[in-house]
């Protein structure tokens, strides 16, 4: 969190703050035009991990995924993997509906409003998802294993490639009011999985007594041959882009790993 953002917390009880988001005695504001750092890559990136044959045995479910229920259960990451400050999750972040929750004429950017609210980053609901909370800074990592065809999560991560393009910058309005200034830029992702599309998008909001919020969110979406899976994670302030990375390397090993030994076992 840079030090402005700090010293504007240390003013106010973030739970105050919130609580008035929430109960929408805070309304419509001015936007809150702000420059942040870059993320950078991961320094260590873990490699692809063998590709599917091509002669495999097809799979039986209709979304193409070689994975049973359990297997795609055992692919997600967990708390340990990251270590301290994360743990289980307590439930939807506070600031899900206030700031998150929000409206745009772009369409497209809207498409992508929705998707990042819907936590549905590939097109349709998780076949398994689990929570982060990092303890510390009250940001929230979320994790997924989609069910989709590697040509639709394809088709997919295309589209998320032209965000930073086309929705770079633009107004959006949440449901209390409020006039947020939504940024979207292109985020380095580990070289792993077979195709993969980061983004960092910021929404930024100033209340009519001068009060300041920035979002940041942290997206990844990585296919590894016939499954995917994607992750936001976010959090007021600038969040660390490190969780992220991590999560990312580790999932992306653990699915072709999960993988691997379902089709050992075929």
């Amino acid at each position: 969190m840079s030090p402005a953002i700090r010293a504007l917390y240390d003013r106010i009880p973030r739970g105050v703050a919130l609580s008035l988001l929430a109960t929408g005695l805070l309304t419509a504001g001015g936007c809150a035009a702000l420059s942040l750092k870059h993320p950078e890559s991961a320094p260590y990136p873990l490699p692809t991990v063998d590709r599917p044959s091509q002669t495999g045995k097809a799979s039986a479910r209709a979304d193409g995924s070689t994975l049973s229920d359990e297997q795609a259960q055992a692919a997600l990451i967990n708390q340990t993997d990251l270590g301290a400050p994360w743990t289980a999750t307590r439930g939807a972040a506070t600031w899900r509906d206030g700031l998150l929750k929000t409206h745009t004429s772009v369409g497209e950017c809207q498409r992508l409003l929705d998707a990042l609210y819907s936590e549905e980053l590939l097109g349709v609901p998780a076949r398994v998802a689990v929570g982060l909370d990092d303890a510390d800074t009250d940001a929230q990592l979320r994790y997924q294993i989609a069910a989709r065809r590697p040509a639709d999560v394809d088709a997919v991560l295309a589209w998320l490639r032209t965000m930073p393009v086309r929705c770079a910058r633009f107004t959006a309005t949440t449901e209390l009011g409020l006039v947020e200034d939504v940024q979207v830029v292109d985020a380095p992702l580990p070289e792993v999985g077979d195709a993969r599309q980061g983004l960092r998008v910021t929404l930024a909001t100033t209340t009519p007594d001068d009060q300041e919020y920035l979002l940041t969110m942290d997206v990844a979406a990585v296919r590894v041959g016939e499954d995917a899976f994607a992750l936001t994670n976010a959090g007021l302030g600038d969040v660390p882009n490190d969780a992220t990375q991590a999560a990312v390397q580790i999932g992306a090993l653990r699915l072709a790993d999960i993988r691997k030994q379902g089709r050992a076992q075929v």
